[in-house]
C-alpha cells in the first residue's frame, strides 16, 4: 500500500503483491532505522512482505495517553486494516476473473486489457495528488471518502450491462483506492506511540500479505458459485463495516505544513500514461502501423515531454526529475519498470491459460497461482542477507536474469504440460520478482536524499504501476495480435460474425466453438487453443526479453555503490 505524507519522520514500506507491488511512505516514525514486521534489520536497508525504511529528521510529538484516540488505537489499527485488505483484494481478483468476465460481457482482448489497467492507471497517477489533498484537508476526511467512492463504484462494476461500464466502474475503483491508501500509515503514526508502532505497522503489513492468497481463492470460489460481479461485492460488506466504524474510530490528522498542490503536473502525467497505454492496447485492433495509433504515439511521447520539462522549470514539482541524475536511481527504476512489464503481462496471459486452455476452475486458478505468491515470500526472507552479502547490483541484475530464464523456460509450456512442472517454475519466478523488486528498492532509497525520501518512495512505487499497466497493455496487444493471425485459417469457412469473434481471443473461440455442431466445434476448439500457445510462447519470450533487457541496464550504468 502506499502512503504519501511528509512530515517529521520519512519511510517506506514494500509490499510485494502477487499483481505488482505498492510502497508507502510513511511520516513520523521514530525508532531503528530499519524494521522488517517489527523485528530490526541491522545490515540492509530493505526487505519487502513489509519493509519500513525511515530517515528522522526531527522528534515528534508524543501520542497523548490520556486521549481517546490512544485508548481506541487497536480498534483503529482494525479499521485501517479492513481498508488495507479491500484494495489489495480489488487488485488481485481481477486476475483470476479475466476469463469469466470475459464469457460473462462478452469483452474483446482490449476491453480485458483496460479492465485492469484504468484501475492501475489512476491508482498509480493520482496517488501524489491524493496523499497532497489528505495532508491538505484531512485523512481522515480523504480516506472516508475514499472509501464511499470505491464501495459505490464496486456495486456500479458488479452490475455492469458492458465492458465499457466495467471499465469506467474501475476508473472509479482506483480513484477511490487512491484517496484511501496514503493517509493509512499516517493515522497509525498519530494514535500508536513509538514504542507500539512498529507492532502496529506489523499487524497491518500482515493484513496485507493475507490479502493476496484471500483474494486468490475467494475470488475464485465466488466465480465457481455466483455471476462475475460478485467478485466485486465481496468488498462491499466490508466497506459498509470500515466506513460506519471509522466516523467512530478514526481521528482527524493534517499536515502543518502541507505541500503544494501540482495540478498541471497530474494533468499531464495521467494524460501521457494513458494515451501510451491506449495506443498499444488499440494496435491490436488496428495494426501498428495504421496512422490513427502511430498519431496516438506522437502525441503520448509529447505530453511525456511537456511533463518533463514542465516538471524541471515548476517550483513545487509533482516529480523532480533532477534526482534521476544519479544512476542507481535512473538504472533501478528503468530496470524495475520493465520487470513490471514482464512479471504483470505474464500474470494476464497465464489466468487466460489455465481457464481457457487447461478448464480450470476460478478457485483452481486461484489455487495454481499459489506457488508465485509462495516464491515472493520466501523470496523476501533471503533478498536482505543477499543484498547484504553481494550488493544491490548482482542481486537486482540476477534476479531478473533468472526472472527471463524462467519466462523463456514457460515459453515451452504445453496444453497438457504436468502442473507439478509449472508449480516449480512459478516458485522460482516469484524467488526473482523478489528479490528484484527488494534489490531494486534498495537502489532508488539509497539514491535519494533524507529529505527526498517520500518522492523517491513515489517513484519506487510509479515505476512497478506504470511497467504493470504496460506489461498488460504490450504484451496482451502481442498476445491478441498473433493469436488472431495464427487462428486465422482455422475460422475462414465461419460465417463472417462468428469468425471475427473466434478470431479476437480464445475465450471467445471457445463460445463460437461451443455453438458448433459436433467434430467442427472440437476442431476450432482444438486450433483456438495451439494459436493461444503459439501467442503466449512468443508473448513469454518478449516478456523475457524485457526482463533482460532490464539486467542489461542495471549491469551497464548502476554503480556498485551509493552515488551521492
Amino acid at each position: 500500500s502506499f502512503d504519501m505524507s511528509h512530515s517529521f519522520f520519512t519511510a517506506t514500506a514494500v509490499f510485494i503483491l502477487g499483481a505488482g507491488s505498492s510502497l508507502s511512505h510513511l511520516s513520523e516514525f521514530p525508532g531503528p532505522p530499519y524494521w522488517w514486521l517489527g523485528r530490526p534489520i541491522q545490515k540492509s536497508r530493505l526487505a519487502t512482505g513489509c519493509l519500513i525504511y525511515m530517515q528522522p529528521q526531527s522528534d515528534p510529538a508524543p501520542v497523548d495517553r490520556e486521549s481517546r484516540k490512544y485508548r481506541l488505537r487497536w480498534w483503529t489499527l482494525s479499521v485501517l486494516s479492513m481498508r488495507l485488505l479491500v484494495t489489495v483484494v480489488d487488485t488481485i481478483v481481477v486476475n483470476v476473473a479475466i476469463p469469466t468476465l470475459q464469457r460473462g460481457l462478452g469483452a474483446t482482448s482490449s476491453g480485458l486489457q483496460w479492465i485492469i489497467d484504468s484501475y492501475i492507471l489512476v491508482l498509480a497517477g493520482m496517488l501524489l495528488t491524493m496523499g497532497s489533498l489528505a495532508d491538505r484537508f484531512g485523512r481522515k476526511r480523504i480516506m472516508l471518502t475514499g472509501m464511499v467512492v470505491l464501495g459505490i463504484s464496486s456495486v456500479l462494476a458488479a452490475y455492469s450491462a458492458n465492458t465499457e461500464q466495467l471499465i469506467a466502474s474501475r476508473t472509479i475503483m482506483g480513484l477511490g483506492a487512491a484517496m484511501i491508501m496514503p493517509p493509512t500509515l499516517s493515522i497509525i503514526v498519530d494514535v500508536f506511540p513509538r514504542e507500539e508502532r512498529a507492532k502496529a505497522i506489523g499487524i497491518w503489513a500482515g493484513i496485507a500479505a493475507i490479502s493476496v492468497p484471500l483474494g486468490l481463492l475467494v475470488g475464485g470460489a465466488l466465480l465457481d458459485h455466483f455471476w462475475w460481479g460478485s467478485v466485486f461485492l465481496f468488498s462491499v460488506p466490508i466497506v459498509v463495516v470500515a466506513v460506519i466504524a471509522g466516523i467512530f474510530l478514526l481521528p482527524e490528522s493534517r499536515h502543518a505544513t502541507p505541500p503544494r498542490l501540482d495540478p498541471v503536473g497530474a494533468v499531464l502525467s495521467i494524460s501521457s500514461l494513458s494515451l501510451f497505454i491506449y495506443a498499444f492496447i488499440d494496435a491490436s485492433d488496428r495494426g501498428w502501423l495504421d496512422p490513427l495509433i502511430i498519431g496516438e504515439f506522437v502525441v503520448a511521447v509529447a505530453l511525456g515531454a511537456l511533463f518533463t520539462v514542465y516538471e524541471l522549470r515548476s517550483s513545487h514539482p509533482m516529480l523532480d526529475f533532477k534526482l534521476f541524475k544519479n544512476p542507481r536511481l535512473a538504472s533501478g527504476a528503468a530496470a524495475t519498470t520493465l520487470g513490471s512489464v514482464a512479471f504483470i503481462g505474464f500474470l494476464f496471459i497465464l489466468t487466460q491459460y489455465f481457464q481457457f486452455v487447461r478448464n480450470f476452475s476460478p478457485f483452481e486458478t486461484g489455487l495454481g497461482i499459489i506457488p508465485l505468491v509462495l516464491g515472493f515470500f520466501f523470496g523476501t526472507t533471503v533478498a536482505p542477507r543477499l543484498v547484504a552479502r553481494f550488493g544491490t547490483k548482482v542481486v537486482a541484475s540476477g534476479s531478473l536474469i533468472l526472472v527471463a530464464v524462467i519466462l523463456v523456460r514457460l515459453s515451452f509450456l504445453g496444453i497438457n504440460t504436468e502442473y507439478w512442472l509449472i508449480g516449480i517454475q512459478l516458485v522460482i519466478l516469484g524467488l526473482g520478482l523478489s528479490n528484484l523488486y527488494v534489490s531494486s528498492t534498495d537502489a532508488m532509497m539509497g539514491a535519494v536524499p533524507p529529505s527526498s525520501a517520500g518522492l523517491g518512495s513515489a517513484i519506487n512505487n510509479l515505476t512497478r504501476q506504470a511497467g504493470g499497466a504496460m506489461g498488460v497493455a504490450i504484451l496482451g496487444s502481442l498476445l491478441t495480435s498473433i493469436y488472431a493471425r495464427e487462428i486465422a485459417s482455422a475460422v475462414s469457412g465461419l460465417p463472417e460474425e462468428l469468425a471475427t469473434s473466434a478470431q479476437d481471443n480464445v475465450g471467445s473461440a471457445a463460445m463460437v466453438a461451443a455453438g458448433l455442431d459436433g467434430p467442427s466445434g472440437d476442431a476450432l476448439r482444438a486450433a483456438a487453443n495451439v494459436a493461444f500457445m503459439d501467442a503466449a510462447a512468443i508473448a513469454m519470450l518478449a516478456a523475457a526479453v524485457s526482463a533482460l533487457a532490464g539486467a542489461i541496464l542495471l549491469l551497464r550504468y548502476m554503480p556498485a555503490r551509493d552515488v551521492t
